[in-house]
């Protein structure tokens, strides 16, 4: 069988064309664009699948340097350490803090029941964590960033089981999330306070912003200061504590450091054009990330996978039903967050706010969990989560 191999440079190519793959799929593809799937998962499981063909086929096997998927990993996280802003936080300061208690309860419980599952099916117990928080709070990125970590553990197919249960995530919490949702406004004659500010789905999908070389040049060079940094500062974590973080931790605490001392100063931060870099740092990570899907290390891992999913669902839907909804305040903000709970829980921040953006359409605008559910999804959770995922680890092996 020929094996041929791609240099980093060929990889990141690859990784640009599958990106435009997938989002030209997801634009033909009316499911696709439903669920909220990623153009570079899609493009990137395309690529991977035509590889298992191959490589099944004992035709041959491609494969490439994955340097450059570990540099804009660290990048695409360092630029979620900026997000975090003090005087932001003291806006929404409850809800934030009721839905991030919520997000770490849900955190401990899906790694539980990955855990116990999997453990309980025969197979490696720590591969439980790849159908528990790795992959659902945590989402593709998150799977295929601690993927890594497990492989050089000598976890046996961590990598692909991350990131086939981080897409069942993404179509599960998008599937679950309006209608949960819509049944608890009915239910309970739930009336949006705000219906009259509602904005619509064209004003949200064509948001834009204007920006200038300059913005740019800042933007890049304060994330290139808290990526160096960062490197440094986890290192002295992993001294300090014992534990071996991920790569992207230090950049996180440092990006987020940087960020408050720039908003101290009264100095103009360039957010979007940072924003800008992490989503295009994140198409390419997960483009490639899924192009190096090797599927056939899933056979083994079907049954007890499978099984740990399905009773993640369960428990996605009794929390969300019984819990979510009445901490939050029972009332139309809970409803809608219970939505975007389920979206980012699942899968993504993304999908979070798809599915809040689908309820909001019919029934009104909530401001409070447009508000509290970025926040605590695409930022604090992935800081806890982080630590959740690492300790037990650290206690499993």
């Amino acid at each position: 069988m020929a094996e041929i191999s791609l240099n980093m440079y060929h990889a990141v190519a690859l990784a640009a064309v599958l990106f435009w793959l997938g989002s030209v799929l997801c634009k033909k593809v009316p499911v696709f664009n439903r669920y909220c799937i990623p153009a570079p998962l899609v493009g990137g499981v395309c690529f991977a699948a035509v590889n298992t063909i191959l490589y099944a086929s004992n035709v041959a096997f491609i494969s490439f340097d994955d340097t450059l998927q570990t540099v804009f990993m660290n990048i695409f996280f360092t630029t979620v350490g900026f997000t975090v802003s003090l005087p932001q936080l003291k806006k929404g300061g409850k809800s934030v803090a009721l839905c991030l208690v919520l997000a770490i309860a849900i955190t401990f419980a899906q790694n539980i029941v990955g855990v116990g599952i999997v453990g309980a099916l025969g197979a490696d117990p720590r591969l439980g964590l790849c159908a528990g928080s790795i992959a659902l709070i945590g989402g593709p990125g998150t799977a295929a960033a601690y993927g890594q970590v497990m492989d050089e553990m000598g976890i046996t197919g961590a990598s692909v089981a991350g990131l086939a249960c981080a897409t069942f995530g993404l179509v599960s919490g998008s599937i679950m999330g309006g209608p949960t949702a819509a049944r608890r406004i009915r239910k309970h004659n739930l009336i949006c306070p705000n219906k009259a500010a509602n904005v619509s789905a064209e004003e949200l999908e064509n948001e834009s912003f204007t920006t200038t070389s300059g913005r740019f040049v800042k933007g890049f060079m304060l994330l290139m200061l808290a990526l160096g940094i960062g490197s440094f500062v986890g290192a002295v974590l992993t001294d300090i504590t014992g534990i071996t973080f991920p790569s992207y931790i230090g950049a996180m605490i440092t990006a987020a450091v940087v960020r408050n001392v720039v908003d101290a100063i009264h100095s103009e931060f360039p957010a979007e054009e940072i924003d800008t870099v992490g989503n295009m740092s994140l198409s390419l990570f997960l483009a490639m990330a899924l192009a190096g899907l090797q599927l056939w290390l899933l056979v083994d891992l079907a049954v007890p996978l499978i099984t740990a999913l399905a009773a993640q669902v369960i428990l996605m839907l009794i929390f969300v039903y019984f819990v979510v909804f009445h901490v939050m305040g029972r009332d139309y903000d809970a409803a809608v967050m219970s939505a975007g709970f389920i979206g980012f829980a699942m899968g993504a921040t993304s999908n979070a706010m798809a599915n809040m953006q689908a309820v909001t359409r019919q029934h009104g605008p909530s401001p409070v969990a447009y508000f509290a559910i970025p926040m605590v999804g695409s930022l604090f959770i992935d800081f806890i989560n982080a630590l959740v995922i690492t300790g037990m680890l650290d206690y499993l092996s």
